[in-house]
């Protein structure tokens, strides 16, 4: 078994709130599950409304198929006109880790 993860720190375009901020980010997180079908949410700076922390998390028995996912849901993210992704950090857990 393995588990990925990806946290994605994003800076939002022209917005001036949080209730602007969660009109950008709520479709992605939904978006991100309803095409992946990963485990979306957003995980940090929900205080600050141009910035946006949006972690996900998948399992998979084949690391093939769980880095491609991965990627997507990356691509994805970053194709995005509304956000500029910062930094992404990217783990792979294997239930070998000690």
């Amino acid at each position: 078994m393995y588990v990925g993860t990806l946290s994605f720190d994003l800076l939002l375009g022209d917005v001036r709130s949080l209730k602007e901020k969660r009109s950008v980010v709520r479709p992605m997180v939904a978006e991100l599950h309803r095409r992946f079908a990963v485990s979306v949410a957003e995980t940090g700076d929900q205080d600050l409304y141009r910035r946006a922390e949006i972690g996900l998390a998948m399992v998979s028995g084949d690391t093939g198929h769980l880095t491609d996912v991965l990627d997507r849901c990356e691509r994805m993210i970053a194709g995005r006109p509304e956000v500029e992704l910062l930094s992404v950090r990217r783990r792979l857990h294997s239930d070998e880790d000690d």
